[in-house]
């Protein structure tokens, strides 16, 4: 069974910079894709990022060049990078894990992803 743990969430200011951190665990024979989704405040979670085993990824226009993800595969490990953060990035930062074709990750069309992490708040201030 995978687990997902994630951390680093916290506060910033506008214009700071968090690192989000998920580790894996557990049999992750059957998971080839992993990515970040977030869930702000009274809206529906949606999807920020995706990457793939081999390091392919794919992020969302409100996150682009702001935001980057990275894989440690010894460490089991994804990250999310947050620079210039805006207040509109407040939210409930999840990980997810799945496995789906390469293409669907860099398209950015994660819905069926298998397991998710509990969450990490991201408070922006002004």
């Amino acid at each position: 069974q995978v687990q997902l743990v994630e951390s680093g969430g916290g506060f910033a200011q506008a214009g700071g910079s968090l690192r989000l951190t998920c580790a894996a665990s557990g049999d992750l024979s059957r998971i080839n894709a992993m990515g970040w989704f977030r869930q702000p405040p009274g809206k529906e979670r949606e999807l920020v990022s995706g990457i793939t085993n081999g390091g392919a990824t794919y992020s969302v226009d409100a996150v682009k060049g702001r935001f980057i993800t990275s894989r440690d595969n010894a460490k089991k490990t994804i990250y999310l990078q947050m620079n210039s953060l805006k207040v509109e990035d407040t939210g409930i930062y999840y990980c997810a894990a799945g496995h789906t074709l390469k293409a669907k990750v860099v398209a950015g069309e994660m819905d069926n992803m298998d397991v998710w992490g509990q969450g990490t708040q991201v408070t922006v201030s002004s």
